[in-house]
């Protein structure tokens, strides 16, 4: 594993890799009664979610100690990844679906990860005071739109901070212009990569430059019929 990480550009310890096969082990048995990914071949499981979560965090200069969110966490991309690859940093790891949080709970508590895990709905949990522009850091791997993703993960973002957009090839800044400067925010950099096998990525860098407003995030229902 230490290998293919080097090919990426990326340095982990015998530590680290010991505890990011735990984890594509546990994740593996786990899948087998809850789905969880369709990713599960070993050397998909290393490139496609640990290289894939773990490179932006190569890109984009992290502070130490940051309180980070992973908006819709569902099986731990890319927030497990980089907890494991950065200790220091203090990850809350969201997610609407039980089944997903239990898994979720009990994967770091096999690997010793300190993260708060939190079943709720990003829409819901965006307008609690204990919750909103707390983080330093907001992190989504989402098939969602652009647009829509940043009324789910920028009312947790403080002023200063950042939210970090793990996509796919497509440029969506175009659609989602709208969306983060009434959110608060503003496009500060987007870098385009491919992970080792070719595939083409994008991590879209987003600044929370002013508060957002109390009004957002709205009901998801509204977000999904009517995206900003």
């Amino acid at each position: 594993m230490i290998a293919e990480f080097e090919r990426a550009g990326i340095t982990i310890t015998p530590e680290q890799a010991d505890k990011l096969q735990k984890l594509a082990d546990y994740m593996v048995e786990y899948n087998k009664h809850t789905n969880l990914t369709r990713i599960t071949e070993p050397a998909e499981i290393i490139e496609k979610h640990y290289i894939d979560s773990i490179l932006p965090l190569t890109m984009v200069n992290v502070p130490r100690g940051t309180k980070c969110i992973d908006v819709g966490a569902g099986a731990g991309f890319p927030s497990l990844p980089m907890k494991i690859y950065r200790d220091d940093l203090d990850f809350t790891l969201l997610d609407s679906g039980n089944k997903r949080t239990a898994y979720l709970e009990s994967a770091c508590k096999l690997l010793g990860l300190s993260c708060e895990t939190v079943h709720a709905r990003g829409e819901e949990l965006g307008r609690d005071a204990g919750y909103r522009e707390k983080y330093g850091l907001a992190a989504a791997r989402a098939v969602a739109q652009l647009n829509v993703l940043c009324e789910y993960c920028l009312p947790f973002v403080k002023v200063g901070g950042v939210f970090l957009a793990l996509k796919g090839e497509r440029d969506e800044t175009e659609i989602a212009e709208n969306s983060v400067k009434t959110l608060g925010g503003e496009i500060e950099d987007i870098k385009r990569y491919e992970l080792p096998g070719g595939d083409k990525r994008s991590l879209i860098i987003i600044r929370k430059t002013a508060p957002t407003p109390p009004q957002y995030p709205r009901v998801s229902a509204k977000i999904a019929k009517k995206p900003l």
